[in-house]
């Protein structure tokens, strides 16, 4: 059984909180009927040591929609830290400094392919016996806390971005083969807590096929983040892998980074005209073709986001558009500057 876009549109419209019982006035970031947002991935540099700092940048750019990392969840829950001995900090992925359910590595950046080995990151020194044995601690320790969490944890999380005006419509959570089952358990019950209308998720199709059960017990959307990695048949790549993903299960959504897709090879405007209805969100970038970096000033890459955008004010589709920032911050500039310009240019496209 597939979602209608009606489906989909109910399921949005049931996850709106009720900002008015707490008496916050939401943000307004909808441009044109769109709504634009951004994933929490974006500020990564911001979020350590203090993760508030990322609700901050919300207020001040103005967006009211947020796709939440599930380690910046964590943090702004009050999880433990884990020691990042060089490999976190700002800059780093979005689970530097912090271990995901199944185990001590940090969790695959969203939007990017899993972790490599460190060999093909051109290396890294091996942590000393004293190193390994502190990461084991705080492994255990981290561990002992995510036991002791509930559903109140996650919503005292969400109360934090509520009285900013800011909606947490989306868990971001990604999910590594390693994991065990009460691993991708764990990710559920931190969304049903958060209140979401539906998790995302950076991860391979044979976790897509264990996944799609899990989703399907608890009728929650999984959008799955696609990348440009088309030499991986295990990699949501293709547009055969799309199919492959969707086709296990009712609850197995897309993910759509648009600036990924355009690396791919592909049409990112036809792609959403014909799947709109299993689409949870998009993630906004600008690419260049065959698997081209990212781009700084958004409007010079091949990624056709105006024509994107206007799709999605003619059509009034129902899921977000949020921004992921990765470029490489220009020298004077920071990410709250940035997201300013790249949000200018989202609702440039829609008018």
């Amino acid at each position: 059984m597939q979602f209608t876009r009606r489906d989909f549109g109910k399921i949005a419209l049931v996850s709106v909180p009720l900002y008015g019982a707490f008496g916050a006035k939401r943000i307004d970031s909808k441009f044109g009927g769109v709504q634009v947002g951004a994933i929490t991935y974006s500020f990564n540099r911001i979020a350590s040591p203090d993760p508030e700092a990322i609700i901050k940048a919300y207020v001040e750019i103005g967006l009211g929609e947020a796709e939440l990392m599930s380690n910046h969840c964590e943090a702004l829950a009050g999880a433990p830290a884990m020691p990042t001995f060089g490999r976190g900090g700002p800059g780093g992925g979005p689970g530097a400094g912090r271990a995901p359910a199944g185990g001590p590595p940090p969790p695959a950046a969203a939007g990017a392919p899993p972790a490599q080995p460190p060999a093909a990151r051109g290396g890294r020194a091996p942590l000393t016996p004293e190193q390994q044995a502190e990461r084991q601690a705080a492994t255990e320790k981290l561990a002992k806390w995510r036991s002791s969490t509930n559903a109140a944890t996650w919503k005292g999380v969400a109360k934090k971005f509520e009285d900013a005006g800011i909606d947490v419509a989306l868990l971001c959570y990604n999910m590594q083969d390693s994991m065990k089952e009460e691993d991708i358990e764990y990710g559920f019950q931190m969304a049903k807590g958060l209140g979401v209308k539906g998790i995302t998720t950076s991860t391979t199709l044979t976790m897509a096929k264990r996944i799609a059960p899990v989703a399907d017990k608890h009728k929650l959307l999984v959008g799955y983040h696609g990348h440009d990695a088309t030499n991986d048949p295990n990699q949501t790549a293709t547009l055969e892998s799309y199919a492959t993903l969707m086709a296990y299960g009712k609850y197995n959504g897309i993910n759509l980074d648009i600036g990924h897709f355009t690396a791919a090879g592909y049409d990112a405007v036809a792609f959403i005209k014909e799947h709109h209805a299993k689409i949870t969100n998009l993630h906004v970038k600008d690419r260049k073709k065959d698997h081209g970096p990212n781009v700084a000033v958004w409007g010079t890459g091949d990624t056709p986001m105006k024509e994107v955008f206007q799709l999605l004010k003619k059509e009034k589709y129902p899921f977000p558009a949020n921004l992921e920032l990765e470029y490489p911050i220009p020298e004077g500039s920071d990410i709250v500057a940035e997201a300013k310009k790249c949000l200018a240019y989202v609702k440039s496209c829609l008018v």
